[in-house]
């Protein structure tokens, strides 16, 4: 019998019986896209990296680690790539860190623009925010590609939502299921709304432990009120309210009061940090801290995926004579330089001070 989507009694009980999230979107610095991180070849070296990073990520206080997987990885390598899976989350879990796992993405750009992923040495172009010329954050030409498009691949991707989910239900080392991440971006619209729902109706039969999510992205159309079809099913669906929000923070601020008031929810930002739009650790870090809000900023140490670089539409925007008052010697996203020295480390002392703040609050709790 398909489980219905969490009261808000259970997911208030579930979000109480959390410490406050925080953490990053996890890649090693290694790695130049999901295919590098996920695949055999050259593996074993890129997971010293890891097991290093994941280190450092513990000692300034994070306790959460978001993941997107590769649907190709699983398919051609489905064996392997299910034993990688497990020695992330279980090296994560020996950092103190817990894992949020990604399936879907509409973060794409069109199928001309790019070749499709292929296991083996992975190309790098330097300069471009990650990783890439044509980047989904560049400007884009038309809709972007997903293998959900193709209907056989479409019911693979099923099955690995189904694997995945069913072997980690009662795991509470996996800590949230996001099952899309920013559905009808790529210029994409609607067209993953039904694979979306049908990645929910999965894990609603299965019923895991953890509760379920799906993160909307456009802020802006939020505040606008005109906020996609897909993206309010995306809110609708989940059982934890997610989204991403690149904008500074009054923006914040307002994205959070809609999002409080018209849902009435937990919540999660689940990509922020973009220094050249004024999304900053020193005004935002505090404002999750204080609403009680899991965050998982955009990167972590600097490396092959080179997203401190700026979005490519962000240049574009400066090249055609606008963007004047964009400072392009800011890091977008990133926390830690290659030495694992800090980008900037008064964004470090204050990300440790708050994530102490928060471990103090529940040892008093406990107490109480």
């Amino acid at each position: 019998m398909r489980k219905e989507k969490w009261s808000k009694e259970k997911i208030w009980e579930w979000h109480r019986s959390q410490p406050w999230l925080r953490g990053c979107n996890f890649m090693g610095s290694d790695c130049c896209n999901r295919v590098d991180q996920w695949q055999e070849y050259g593996f074993e070296e890129r997971f010293k990296t890891v097991g290093e990073e994941l280190a450092l990520a513990s000692s300034v206080g994070y306790n959460s680690i978001r993941i997107i997987l590769q649907f190709e990885v699983w398919d051609q390598e489905h064996d392997g790539f299910m034993q990688r899976l497990e020695r992330y989350i279980a090296l994560a879990h020996k950092n103190g860190i817990s894992t949020m796992v990604c399936f879907g993405n509409d973060c794409t750009v069109p199928k001309e623009s790019e070749a499709a992923p292929k296991m083996g040495p992975q190309r790098v172009d330097v300069g471009y925010h990650g990783g890439r010329k044509k980047s989904p954050h560049g400007v884009l030409t038309g809709p972007g590609y997903s293998i959900l498009d193709e209907p056989e691949l479409a019911e693979r991707f099923c099955d690995m939502v189904r694997e995945i989910i069913n072997k980690y239900a009662d795991d509470s080392r996996v800590v949230v299921w996001d099952l899309f991440n920013e559905p009808g971006g790529g210029k994409r619209e609607s067209r993953s709304l039904p694979h979306m729902i049908r990645f929910f109706e999965i894990a609603r039969e299965i019923d895991p432990i953890q509760p379920l999510t799906a993160c909307a992205w456009d802020m802006q159309a939020l505040c606008a009120g005109r906020l996609s079809e897909i993206e309010t099913a995306a809110f609708e669906l989940s059982d934890i309210i997610s989204f991403h929000c690149y904008g500074a923070y009054e923006e914040m601020i307002r994205v959070i009061d809609i999002l409080k008031t018209t849902y009435g929810r937990p919540m999660l930002c689940t990509e922020w940090l973009h220094r050249l739009l004024h999304n900053d650790v020193e005004s935002i870090y505090p404002l999750f801290y204080l609403e009680e809000i899991g965050c998982y900023n955009w990167g972590f140490v600097a490396g092959k995926y080179q997203t401190y670089e700026p979005w490519d539409s962000l240049w574009a925007r400066y090249e055609q004579g606008g963007g004047k008052d964009i400072d392009f010697t800011k890091w977008q996203h990133d926390l830690f330089r290659p030495s694992f020295r800090p980008y900037d480390p008064k964004e470090i002392e204050l990300i440790k001070r708050f994530n102490h703040y928060a471990d103090e609050k529940i040892r008093r709790d406990d107490r109480s």
